[in-house]
């Protein structure tokens, strides 16, 4: 990856179920919604984040490519709402916005 690229595998994606336990089947159409995804590589200009982090970011604005018959997407560091890590200190909630 080159300066601030970020390489992520999006989380599985499949039927949900809201709060109040309704099933929400993966076709139904939402609104805009924010997605999370781990990052597989990263540039060398990436501050923030590093490889197995979940990052959160809008799936409407991104740039998917084929490796080796795995779909990715790539992204700038930018263009990520949130991070969600363990590699933090305890004590630390290890998401932040």
């Amino acid at each position: 990856m080159l300066n601030d690229r970020i390489l992520v595998k999006v989380d599985a994606e499949g039927d949900r179920r809201s709060t109040g336990g309704i099933l929400i089947p993966a076709t139904a159409q939402m609104g805009r919604r924010l997605a999370w995804a781990e990052v597989r590589a990263k540039g060398p200009n990436v501050r923030a984040v590093e490889e197995g982090d979940h990052v959160l970011f809008n799936p409407e604005e991104v740039y998917e490519v084929e490796v080796r018959g795995d779909t990715f997407i790539i992204l700038r560091e930018r263009d990520i709402h949130a991070l969600a890590s363990e590699r933090l200190e305890a004590g630390h909630t290890g998401l932040y916005l």
